[in-house]
């Protein structure tokens, strides 16, 4: 068996620093596009195991795993030097301890939470009672936010890039918690279109009022109708410094998209992205935004967000799935979606596929002959429709359902099955 060096423990394929560094003249680093994937040519890729770290031990099961992990399995002390202040991380003895704080919530991920809640019902509840079921947290850190998310049922996709932070995607799969490597920069995300209901950022290192506001324009095509932007930054709050003009821009920005700043409290600005195709209309009629042609919206010609650029305009009307029309969770999990039957998948086909995986996951089990406790994290390289994460819906894991972008796009089935996933090239 062929076993990589010990050098490459912490190998991510088409992250590979000394790689991208090679690259650094070509990159657009203004953009972050250092922080997208770039893959080696063939010859240069790996083909040998990754071996774990020295004193590596079996994980810490969930839910305990949620505030303590072994500190062999993720050795890195700096982000517990540079973000203990904010309670992200912190030593102990031979655990690390996650208090459930962040840059924006250093007292806690539930206080800030509940108080999300209270700012967009106007005190009258919480995230759920708003609608809230499905969330994409940018630059999410050790991903406290998703993981105090969950005893609400709320899933949460979280990504985060491969910086100086020293892998914190690593951290929060540790602790059992769905997470992925990824960069907002050039490129759009591999999530499909109307996917989310809430989008959060929190001290997320993205530079929203840049390049025309492409990035928002981005977000705003991963948002579902109704659907929440929050952003926990400075300048939501400060006076100081370039703040106030980068507020002017994000103001501009989302006005031109239609979007609606509801609520502005404490160090949080929350805006809804209302379907108003009259209001975007007459802003490109205007020549405020440009409207996507229909051909390039990947909804429409059930392509993969794959390797696409970023597009600088939105598109006209509330396609696909609207987040009020799909039932809370875990009813959704057994919806027979709009998407599904795009796709040509008929609500029995559907059902004979939902009883199918019921079946499987348990002939699964009894194969591996295990605790239900003893596996978190999993991973569907071919998800197709979302099957077998539904049928673990039950379960004490996560699935991250990968659709390849080599094929038609059922991720959108999936997210509307309340389920996360992305596209992916195997």
């Amino acid at each position: 068996m062929n076993i990589c060096p010990m050098e490459f423990n912490e190998h991510i394929p088409c992250h590979d620093p000394s790689y991208v560094k090679e690259l650094s003249p070509t990159l657009d680093h203004s953009r972050r596009e250092d922080f997208e994937r770039h893959c080696p040519p063939l010859e240069r890729r790996l083909f040998c195991l990754i071996p774990p770290p020295d004193d590596y031990k079996v994980s810490i099961r969930w839910p305990a795993s949620r505030d303590y992990v072994w500190r062999s399995n993720v050795n890195h002390s700096r982000l517990s030097e540079v973000k203990g202040g904010q309670n992200w991380v912190h030593e102990k003895g031979q655990l690390w301890w996650f208090p459930g704080g962040g840059t924006h919530f250093k007292h806690g991920a539930s206080e800030y939470i509940q108080r999300l809640g209270n700012m967009i019902t106007n005190e009258t509840g919480d995230l759920r009672s708003a609608g809230v079921y499905q969330v994409l947290d940018v630059g999410c850190g050790v991903a406290s936010f998703s993981a105090y998310l969950s005893p609400l049922n709320i899933t949460t996709m979280s990504f985060a890039p491969k910086d100086g932070h020293e892998n914190q995607i690593q951290f929060a799969l540790e602790r059992g918690i769905g997470a992925m490597i990824s960069a907002l920069a050039t490129k759009q995300l591999p999530f499909p279109s109307n996917s989310f209901e809430m989008v959060h950022c929190s001290r997320c290192r993205v530079d929203w009022h840049e390049n025309d506001g492409i990035l928002l324009k981005e977000i705003n095509r991963l948002l579902r109708s109704n659907g929440y932007f929050i952003y926990s930054a400075p300048p939501a709050y400060r006076k100081d410094k370039d703040y106030p003009v980068i507020w002017d821009k994000l103001m501009n920005i989302t006005s031109r998209i239609c979007w609606k700043l509801i609520a502005r409290k404490v160090q949080t600005a929350i805006w809804i992205k209302e379907v108003d195709a009259a209001c975007l209309q007459q802003k490109a009629e205007q020549n405020l935004i440009n409207i996507c042609d229909s051909a390039d919206d990947n909804n429409n010609n059930n392509k993969p967000s794959w390797k696409i650029p970023l597009k600088n305009c939105v598109t006209l009307g509330a396609a696909g799935a609207d987040s009020q029309k799909l039932p809370p969770i875990p009813q959704r999990f057994s919806v027979y979606s709009e998407s599904l039957n795009n796709i040509g998948m008929t609500q029995e086909k559907f059902l004979t596929d939902t009883l199918y995986w019921q079946d499987q996951v348990h002939e699964y089990w009894r194969l591996m002959n295990v605790n239900e406790s003893a596996i978190r994290n999993i991973m569907d390289m071919n998800a197709l429709y979302g099957g077998f994460a539904a049928a673990l819906s039950t379960w004490p894991v996560w699935v991250m359902n990968v659709v390849p972008a080599t094929t038609n796009d059922t991720l959108s089935a999936i997210y509307e099955r309340g389920l996360i996933g992305a596209f992916h090239d195997w």
